[in-house]
């Protein structure tokens, strides 16, 4: 297990690493210039020259990456151009926000997901198979932040049950700040949830028929036991895999969702940087995003060997 683990994180190590470089090179070649954006487009050259040489713009690229990937280990981002505020002070207060609405989004992806596929393959070539997985199919393909403008409409123009968007704060009022999540988790969800249910349906269908399952059913287990006590666990390699992918993808979606709810997460925030040419936030939220999504996939690399040892046996 101590070798598994030790290539899996030289693995995590090289693929931050390279997703830095990438990262910092992409907004390297950005057109515009961050000085003159904030300084207005009739300031004094002397004054522009002067506000990149504080902001350390005039420094070869080299010495910028380096400056960067050495605060990063120290926790050290910078401070906002825009805002002239500690970049993690403001991600930390964004991921107040984001973190809860993806989470929530994968909660109810998941429970949604797993009822949806288990009972689907149970009834295997029935009408409700066929039913599910059209619904599935239609979840697939509608754009979630159509869906959330769907929602919006219906929930809170129509029925008034929820607000059309903004966010109280946990502090002042944490069950309207939950509340205020549920429209844009479920817009979230909805599409993950579609494509995960048939993920599920097809893994369990090829677990079905395996030796074993014949013999737990002959030994008088009932078919939901079988289904979710032995079928399902055996079956959730690659419904774990696709679940991995999809919280990053959740993270990665709620930048256009909070723009369509005006809700102040991180989403919004990388947003407003990119139309203040905020270069520095930008890099640190991507990167953010780009190390969660690496961190999720080595996370479920482990539950590989957790949930079946042949995969950690196959790497010695």
């Amino acid at each position: 297990m101590s070798f598994f683990l030790f290539k899996r994180l030289l693995t995590l190590v090289m693929t931050l690493l390279g997703a830095s470089v990438v990262v910092f090179l992409v907004l390297e070649i950005l057109p515009g210039n961050a000085a003159q954006i904030l300084m207005g487009p009739d300031a004094a050259p002397e004054a522009v020259l002067a506000l990149a040489e504080k902001l350390g713009l005039n420094q070869p690229p080299l010495a910028r990456y380096w400056t960067w990937v050495s605060g990063l280990v120290v926790g050290d981002m910078g401070i906002s151009y825009a805002y002239s505020t500690p970049v993690s002070e403001l991600i930390a207060e964004r991921l107040t926000l984001t973190i809860p609405l993806a989470l929530l989004a994968m909660f109810l992806t998941t429970c949604i997901a797993l009822a949806v596929g288990v009972y689907a393959a149970s009834q295997h070539n029935k009408p409700g198979d066929a039913g599910l997985m059209g619904v599935a199919q239609i979840g697939i393909a509608i754009p979630n932040f159509w869906f959330a403008i769907l929602l919006i409409l219906v929930f809170s123009v129509w029925l008034q049950w929820f607000s059309a968007g903004g966010f109280p704060g946990w502090s002042d009022e944490p069950l309207e700040a939950f509340k205020s999540l549920l429209l844009p988790a479920v817009s979230l969800a909805v599409v993950q949830a579609a494509i995960l249910s048939r993920i599920t349906r097809s893994a369990i269908l090829d677990v079905l028929r395996e030796d074993f399952v014949r013999t737990a059913r002959a030994k008088g287990l009932s078919q939901r036991a079988t289904l979710w006590q032995h079928v399902l666990r055996n079956a959730m390699i690659p419904v774990v895999t696709v679940m991995g992918l999809q919280f990053s993808e959740l993270l990665a979606g709620t930048i256009v969702v909070e723009n369509v709810f005006y809700l102040p997460g991180l989403g919004r925030l990388i947003f407003q940087s990119i139309s203040n040419r905020d270069v520095i936030v930008v890099r640190n939220c991507v990167m953010l995003l780009a190390t969660m999504v690496i961190l999720v996939n080595f996370v479920v690399d482990v539950l590989y060997a957790v949930i079946d040892p042949r995969v950690k046996a196959s790497d010695v």
